[in-house]
């Protein structure tokens, strides 16, 4: 509890009362297959329908998703470098400049 730290607010986390996942996921294959037997026309295409196919493929991308977690940006990366130089520098010569 020190005075210049801020505690963060709660994360907002809506649950749906109404809503099943498992039902609207047979639906989806209900659909799929009247489609594939010709009962239903062809489906057109959607962007929504590839969105976020990506990171779910790959693991590593998935993890940071789930985690949270935002990269290092490049210029925190090169600003810790110059500093370093300029520490090494200054340990080898005594010179800042």
């Amino acid at each position: 509890m020190g005075m210049f730290s801020v505690n963060k607010p709660r994360g907002f986390q809506h649950n749906y009362i109404y809503y099943d996942p498992r039902k609207e996921k047979l639906e989806k294959i209900r659909e799929n297959a009247k489609r594939e037997l010709g009962l239903l026309p062809p489906k057109e295409f959607d962007p929504e329908d590839i969105r976020g196919k990506f990171v779910g493929a790959t693991t590593h991308l998935k993890r940071r998703k789930e985690s949270g977690k935002k990269p290092l940006h490049a210029g925190v990366i090169i600003m810790l470098i110059i500093g370093l130089i300029f520490l090494a520098k200054w340990l080898w010569t005594g010179q800042v400049f």
